[in-house]
Parts: C-alpha cells; structure tokens; sequence
C-alpha cells in the first residue's frame, strides 16, 4: 500500500510536469555533440535545490534518461554520437537513414529505449541491495577483464578487414595513454606540449573521430547527406513493434547487459552499448548484416544504454558508489538535500525514493509519445535542411561541445586535430569505431591491469589476480567466444556448404538410370 501512495505522489500534476520538462531539455542536450548527459544534469542541479527533494531527483532523473536516449538522433542521421553511450548506434542506425530508413530506426530506438529504461528502473525497485552487491565482487582483475571483452568487439566491426580494425583499436589505446597516468604520475606521449597534459578527453576525440570527417565528407560531396524513400513516412511505428516484437530475446538480453554494466562504477552507457552490441551480432541468425542497417543493432545498444540509468542509481542509492558519471553529480545533489545514502535509505527515507523511482519510471514512460514526436520532425527537418544550413549549423555545435567540456579551448584543437586524422584514415580504409573504442575502454583497460599487477605482485602471486578470479574466467570466455565467433561460423557455414554439396552430388547420382 505505502507504493501506492508514492506513485499517486510522483504522479502529481507538478511531478508530471517536472518529468515532462526535464524528457524533453534532456532529448534536445543529448542530440546535440558533445554536450552529454552529465553535463546537462550538471547544470541543472542549482536549480533543484529550491524544490521538494523527491521532485527535484525526478527533474533529474528525467533529464538523465533523456539525454541518454537524445543521443540516438544525430547518431542515426548525420552518423554523429550525440553522447559516449550513442557510439554503438551508428553502426547500423546511420546506413538505415541512408537507405530510407529513418524514421523506422528513429521508432526502433524510441521503443528500445523506453523498454531498457523500464527494465533498468523496475530492477531499481525491486532488486537494489541485492544487486548493489554485484558491484562489490567487481575487482580490479575484472574491470580489466571487462574491457577486453568490450575491445573484442573490434572483430565484429571490422568484418572484411580484421588487421586494419586491430591498427585503429591499437592507435585507440595510444591514444588513451596520451598525457599523466592515472596510477604513478607518468608524464606519456605529450610531445613536451602543454595541451596534452590532461589527455584526450574522450568527448573531444569521440566528437573530433565521428563529426568532422562527416562534416568534410558533407562539403567535399555534392550528393545529398540523407534520402528518403517515397514510400516510407510517418513513426513507421507499427512496423517497428513488430521488429522489436522479433527481436524480443535480443531487447531484453541486452536491457539487463545494460543494467548490470550501469551498476559497475564508472562503466557507463558506452561500455553497456558495446558489449550488448557485440552480444546481440554474435547471437544473432545473420552476423554478417550487422554493420549494414540491422535493426537489431539499434534495439542492443538503445535497450542497453538506457537500462544504464536505473542500474547506475543501484549502487549510487544503497552503497554511495556513482555507477556513472551524471550519478556522481545527482549524489551531489542527494547529499546537499540532506538524504543519508547507505542501505537504510529504502527504509528510513523511502518515501523520497520510491517517488523519485516511481518520477523516473512515468518519465520513461513519457519518453515515448515524446521522443516519437521529436524525432519525426527531427528526421524530416535534418532531410530538408540543405547541406549549405546543416554543415555550419554542426560544425558550431562540435566546436561549442567540445569547448564547453572544461571551457577549455585546447580539447577544441585535440577535437579539430583529431578531425582531420579520421577524415585522412577514413580516405585509407580505417573505421573510426575502432579507435574510438581503444580511446574508451583504454583507460579503463589500464587502471584495472596496473592495479591488479599491483596487488597480484605484493601477494605474490600474479597469475592468480588475474586468471584465479570465477568472474574473471567468466568474462575471460565470454570475450574468447565473441572475439574467435567469427571464425568458428565462418568454419561452420563453410563445413554446411561443402556437406549440402556433397549430398546434391550423391542424390543427382544415385537418381541416374
């Protein structure tokens, strides 16, 4: 009964409204580069603490899972990641809205969005402190671990050119080495320049790989950036139900991939994106389409980053722990309200949590009438805007989305430098997925592996850090099988042919007088 009581709270006209409001400012920030999620929950926090608190976390939580869904637009028609956890979708979401498609992928990754934050917040709910403990067990060895497994989507992204995807994922890793060292202050790869000190930001290089390349191509090129089918228009929305409908297994594998990964501190929506991608292609009937426009694509990685936001709340709520970045500034947020974080937060504070859960999963909910509207008329106006409005119209917001990281002009040099690098790999074969995700899961891959050494080392026994851990091994052979997948169905469709052949040739035989 006490539930019902939070719900009919959270669905009070100024809550309804707070959720409205926050959806919608949280789609139009996250379709725009580089201004993320946690930028737009950043800087809307002062104004929350003048509110109610349990409002104030649903206007936040609602801007949060908008911004997160926000990034599929430009990642489907103009193949430019609105934020990190959109990388994945322009794999397949860009080559739809090249075919025609657009509007479908944009009703894909609204339905498959809306069911991943769904997914993400009930398991909030309902399974927070159990699940609060997944993230304890993760060490150092598994966060490693993690991020192999995460590179390994290199095989599935580089189909056809497997040597050319290892260069740029290796230029990645470089790339993520760039400036001081997390773990022993090493100064590495800086070149004696003062603007590489603090790294490659990976906003900057995400904006700076995908956008400028496309910009260059866009002005370098006198066809139109996207063309639209005759036949196809409207949200196509019935058609997209029933291909999510098809792709029920891969939606709901990848909403808890997305969920479990948003409990991981500081894994995030792009790493949940990447691995549920690689999941979904090395699962899936056709591996070879994905890459090309699979709609399943779209469902895996949209599913997967917003399951992020109600699994990232998991350990921020019970444990303190941010499981992602905007969960860091929301803590924040929390603790200025006086909210004691801890275990005892369902109990001694719950009417505040279950509204705010109750806020967050109504703005889900909200997301899908919105975001359908939104992008319908994004898709037709980004058709209808001519090259000459579009490029500059873009190009200003990569330069202010790079600059308003750390209001810092020298990520928009590293951004424009980095540009042109794409745009020159690009002429030569190199896909800058690779090396975006080297840059991503470098970091990460680097810090788990130091540590670990570390702590194996001073036990005195290495090899067991690493490969004496059941989660370890566990991941260790989920990457093995995603990355050698491959080549295994690669053998066995080879084995099918030469046996179906063999068999045609002894039945024409046998039937000859």
């Amino acid at each position: 009964m006490d539930k019902l009581v939070y719900l009919a709270e959270a669905l009070t006209l100024t809550n309804l409204g707070l959720a409205l409001i926050g959806v919608v400012a949280g789609i139009v920030i996250g379709a725009m580069p580089g201004l993320s999620a946690t930028m737009a929950v950043a800087v809307l926090v002062p104004f929350t603490f003048t509110m109610d608190p349990a409002s104030g976390l649903i206007v936040l939580g609602a801007i949060y899972t908008g911004a997160i869904y926000g990034g599929s637009y430009s990642a489907i028609l103009v193949n430019t990641p609105g934020t990190p956890s959109a990388i994945a979708t322009t794999f397949d979401g860009f080559p739809m809205a090249k075919r025609g498609d657009g509007a479908l992928a944009v009703s894909l990754a609204t339905l498959a969005s809306v069911t991943g934050g769904l997914v993400g917040a009930l398991l909030l709910m309902f399974l927070a402190p159990p699940l609060a403990q997944v993230a304890l067990a993760f060490g150092p060895p598994e966060y490693f671990w993690l991020a192999v497994f995460g590179l390994t989507l290199i095989s599935a992204l580089s189909v056809g050119n497997l040597l050319k995807g290892m260069i740029g994922a290796c230029l990645g890793l470089l790339l993520s080495m760039v400036g001081i060292a997390v773990i022993g202050a090493d100064v590495r790869f800086t070149m004696d320049s003062q603007i590489l000190l603090g790294g490659i930001n990976i906003v900057a290089g995400l904006i700076g790989l995908y956008c400028i390349p496309v910009l260059i191509d866009l002005v370098a090129t006198r066809d139109p950036h996207l063309r639209v089918a005759a036949e196809s228009g409207g949200f196509r929305l019935k058609e997209a139900f029933a291909i999510t409908m098809k792709e029920k297994v891969n939606l709901i594998r990848s909403s808890l991939i997305g969920t479990i990964v948003g409990i991981l501190p500081g894994a995030g929506g792009s790493v949940a994106s990447l691995v549920s991608y690689s999941e979904a292609r090395r699962s899936s009937k056709h591996p070879e389409r994905y890459g090309t426009g699979e709609p399943g694509g779209i469902i895996a990685t949209e599913s997967a980053n917003n399951a992020t936001v109600g699994g990232g709340f998991i350990p921020t709520l019970v444990l303190g722990i941010p499981g992602t970045p905007p969960d860091a500034v929301i803590l924040g947020a929390l603790l200025v309200q006086g909210i004691r974080i801890g275990p005892t937060l369902f109990t001694t504070q719950g009417s505040i949590v279950y509204t705010f859960i109750f806020g967050l999963i109504i703005g889900t909910l909200i997301m899908l009438p919105v975001g359908l509207l939104i992008g319908r008329y994004a898709y037709k106006s980004i058709v209808a805007i001519p090259k000459s409005a579009l490029v500059p119209t873009i190009a200003f917001m990569t330069v202010v989305g790079s600059f308003a990281i750390h209001n810092n002009l020298n990520d928009v040099a590293v951004m424009l430098g980095l540009g042109v690098v794409g745009w020159l790999l690009n002429r030569t074969g190199y896909s800058p997925s690779p090396i975006v995700l080297g840059l991503v899961l470098g970091q990460i891959a680097e810090q788990g592996f130091v540590q670990s050494y570390l702590i194996g080392n001073a036990q005195g026994n290495v090899l067991g850090m690493f490969f004496g851990r059941p989660i370890s091994m566990a991941i260790v052979a989920f990457a093995a099988l995603t990355l050698f997948y491959p080549l295994i169905a690669a053998a066995i469709g080879a084995r099918r042919a030469r046996k179906s052949h063999t068999d045609i040739t002894v039945e024409s035989r046998d039937g000859q007088p």
